[in-house]
């Protein structure tokens, strides 16, 4: 028989009775002495750290990106540098609207992250499983995700108040017309394509620099569920596409994706036939053909869920030279709004965690702090510049320069057609899949004020004619002239 090893409390002291709290008699009452009760209990207590806001269940795995594509005349990024070089990452994907408990198979957007644990530190790329996104500006987002959520006095979904934000807010008929199409729901995490969906900037090693957005593509094939199998689903297995990752991860049927990216010469930027900055808009792929960069394979189960899958702390501000932002509105804000939700919810040293804690030496003058996991820099030197041999910066590692004019103002996006891509993205349906987005609108819409859906047809009917006038004969509603 193996030797089995002494339960101990945190403090490493061994724990002589866990089945009997410690009384004043067989009666009772208990006492406070009883100090293993006391941390059992208050730990317990503990164990949930705050959800995320949004993104609150997810499912996570560990694997490897490969390089199968030479892209160095394009970034220096060390991790990107050599074909068949291979870098760890870890990827979460969640749905968006939802609590922790909510079903897997609901009608969201899915969360895409992926993180890279590079020899120059952690990159994440924070994306979706769609290109493009409900708004352009981070200053919307509070509104956008409590239109989303639950009615402050109900504490029910609220159609009315989904509707009312579409309908007020055009730039989001694009991400609309996806959601409610057929890949509203996908089958599983794996049967998804994945996007970083704003715009980047890669830089070469001679300084030249050129924008770019990423695309993950699914190895596994597009699959997607209709809205009677989701619910079906969400009723018998509400965490299926968290159990169908691990399974097919733990079975040796490990899911790959390719990653792609599309490539603007800056100058175009300043010519597009859209904002190209603009995450409600794609770029053309006839205009920016998808170049083939690596790809992407999930291996490896995590342990411990809440270690390494709730305790997951990814940021779009993570990025390695060779790889910069762009002025995307939305991105601006992630950029600042992520880090900043990670160190509410789990900690000011949230990045000493193990799943947050890169490959490479961490240097640097943080101190102190809840949770410090570590030996908060012993006693080195906590101030720079100094005269002790503190870490000092590296001029390499700066952010590539891009040319920003204008005056400092509160102003929207110079362009403001919001109808063009998603009318010709319902244009490209099938007759078919054009009756099931027609059909998961309605009935989604059914139970909202007449005045906002008359509103949101508009935007429709803008679209395409067809689109609003198939939404409104749905609702039963008559149209006036489109003039």
């Amino acid at each position: 028989m193996a030797n089995k090893k002494t339960l101990t409390t945190g403090a490493g002291i061994p724990v002589g009775d866990n089945q009997n709290s410690i009384t004043a008699g067989s009666r009772g009452p208990t006492l406070l002495q009883d100090f293993h009760l006391v941390e059992k209990l208050a730990h317990f207590n503990r164990e949930r750290v705050p959800e995320r806001v949004v993104h609150a269940k997810g499912a996570g795995a560990h694997g490897y990106f490969e390089v199968t594509n030479d892209v160095t005349k394009w970034t220096k990024a060390k991790f990107l540098s050599e074909v068949g070089k291979r870098t760890p990452v870890f990827v979460r994907f969640s749905t968006v609207a939802g609590e922790k408990g909510s079903a897997d198979t609901v009608r969201d957007p899915r969360g895409f992250a992926v993180r890279f644990y590079t020899e120059d530190g952690n990159y994440d790329i924070v994306g979706n499983n769609t290109p493009v996104f409900f708004i352009r500006d981070a200053i919307k987002f509070p509104d956008f995700i409590h239109s989303q959520k639950r009615n402050p006095q109900t504490n029910l979904r609220d159609p009315n108040a989904v509707w009312d934000f579409f309908s007020l807010s055009p730039e989001s008929l694009h991400q609309v017309t996806i959601l409610y199409s057929d890949r509203g729901i996908p089958k599983s995490y794996r049967h998804m394509h994945g996007y970083g969906s704003h715009t980047f900037k890669w830089t070469n090693a001679k300084g030249e620099s050129v924008w770019i957005k990423y695309h993950f593509k699914t190895e596994q094939g597009i699959e997607n569920l209709t809205a009677e199998e989701a619910a079906k689903i969400a009723g018998v297995d509400p965490d299926y596409a968290t159990r169908d990752l691990f399974e097919a991860i733990e079975s040796g049927n490990y899911p790959a994706w390719r990653l792609y990216v599309q490539i603007m010469p800056l100058e175009d930027a300043k010519t597009y036939r859209f904002d190209p900055f603009d995450v409600t808009k794609v770029w053309s792929q006839k205009d920016y053909p998808l170049i083939e960069v690596g790809r992407m394979v999930l291996n490896r189960n995590p342990k411990n869920y809440f270690a390494e899958v709730e305790q997951a702390a990814f940021s779009p501000a993570n990025i390695v030279p060779g790889i910069g932002f762009s002025p995307d509105k939305m991105l601006q804000g992630r950029i600042f709004a992520y880090s900043d939700t990670h160190r509410y919810r789990i900690g000011a040293n949230y990045q000493l965690l193990p799943i947050n804690r890169p490959l490479v030496e961490v240097n640097n003058y943080q101190r102190d702090g809840f949770m410090r996991f570590d030996d908060n820099g012993g006693s080195a030197v906590n101030y720079e510049p100094n005269s002790f041999g503190g870490p000092v910066e590296d001029p390499d590692a700066k952010q590539d320069a891009f040319e920003v004019s204008g005056i400092a103002d509160s102003v929207p996006y110079d362009h403001d057609d919001h109808y063009t891509q998603a009318g010709d993205l319902y244009r490209l349906l099938s007759e078919e899949e054009r009756e099931r987005l027609i059909q998961n609108i309605v009935n989604d819409m059914k139970p909202v004020k007449e005045e906002i859906k008359r509103r949101q047809i508009e935007h429709f009917r803008k679209a395409d004619p067809e689109y609003g006038e198939r939404v409104a004969a749905g609702l039963g509603l008559s149209l006036t002239p489109n003039n």
